[in-house]
């Protein structure tokens, strides 16, 4: 069974966004689109299309080829990505704290705590 993405539950299921969702959480590495599509869960014809937008909006780069594949990565240097990936973690993290009841009030009394265990307190962290 595949886990859903809490940021796709909150956002939508688009192709642009089961991408990036994939490439978010799989940054360290590049791949080829047919990779992408396979893991982000849409066609590879869509994603031949997405590839287009994606490289004009300089969301992704091309990082090399390896023989006719071309291979991607999600395009760390530019502030929009930047951005967007601190806006794709804020939502996980609201989502995660309201599915685990947690409040700020209850993290700031926890980080004061000197006695305390220290805790992850997003799931960036973990």
């Amino acid at each position: 069974m595949k886990e859903k993405s809490v940021f796709l539950e909150k956002e939508g299921h688009t192709p642009k966004n089961r991408v990036l969702d994939f490439l978010i959480i799989a940054q360290e590495f590049d791949y080829s689109l047919k990779d992408i599509a396979k893991y982000s869960g849409i066609s590879y014809p869509c994603m031949k299309q997405l590839k287009k937008e994606l490289i004009k909006g300089k969301w992704i780069t091309l990082t090399r080829k390896v023989g006719k594949a071309q291979m991607y990565k999600l395009n760390l240097k530019s502030k929009k990505v930047q951005k967007f990936i601190d806006f794709y973690w804020s939502v996980v993290n609201e989502e995660v704290d309201k599915r685990l009841n947690i409040k700020e009030k209850d993290i700031s009394e926890h980080l004061k705590s000197p006695s305390s265990t220290s805790l992850p307190i997003s799931v960036k962290h973990i």
